[in-house]
């Protein structure tokens, strides 16, 4: 039970600090970090910033919120607080995803980095979306579960940027760096969602 609480207080701050990462954005210039790869030209284009801001935006407050959905007591307490929450979290993510497949498409390190955050952004979007249908049909347990997967998916902005700066120093750059992160940032979260759900779901199939 310790164990379980002090991982749950580690997933809060790990998502509220990184859920208000955008914010750096506008107070700071914002050629740094990721955005220091991007071609002037790309940072100019109408379309490209639209998408961009969008998603850091609401991608920040989708991963701000959405831990909020896995307190139990929480949700027990104030069920219509959590379908709020939750109607949020998931225009918020589908919004994101959206835009996030488009500047996918424009991802920095060529056809892996691109195939890498696309197919993310498509599993994101998905798995958002079904979780959605799911609970409007009044399956809970597959809702829950989509849920699951949708915030592991949603999580990779944060492990991102864990791995980044580590393999950026293991292969001595970026470029190579971010070629692997763009898989490794959520690929890895999906296995850990998967035996989540067998664990938390055993009984009741």
């Amino acid at each position: 039970m310790l164990t379980r609480k002090i991982s749950y207080y580690i997933l809060a701050t790990c998502c509220i600090s990184v859920g208000l990462y955008p914010i750096i954005y506008f107070v700071i210039d914002r050629k740094f970090g990721l955005l220091a790869s991007k071609t002037d030209a790309l940072l100019t284009d109408t379309l490209w910033n639209t998408m961009f801001y969008t998603h850091i935006i609401l991608g920040g407050i989708a991963l701000l919120i959405g831990w909020l959905q896995f307190n139990k007591k929480l949700r027990l307490k104030n069920l219509n607080l959590h379908r709020k929450i939750g109607k949020v979290y998931v225009i918020s993510v589908l919004l994101s995803a959206i835009s996030g497949f488009y500047i996918g498409l424009h991802a920095t390190g060529g056809l892996s980095s691109k195939l890498g955050f696309t197919t993310m952004a498509l599993f994101w979007f998905f798995s958002t979306l079904f979780a959605f249908t799911s609970i409007k049909k009044g399956n809970i347990i597959q809702h829950q579960k989509l849920m699951i997967y949708s915030y592991a998916a949603c999580f990779a902005a944060v492990t991102l940027r864990i791995w980044l700066p580590i393999l950026s120093n293991i292969f001595g750059g970026f470029l190579p760096a971010y070629r692997i992160v763009a898989w490794l940032s959520w690929v890895p979260n999906i296995i850990v969602a998967y035996f989540i759900i067998q664990y938390q779901f055993k009984n009741t199939n």
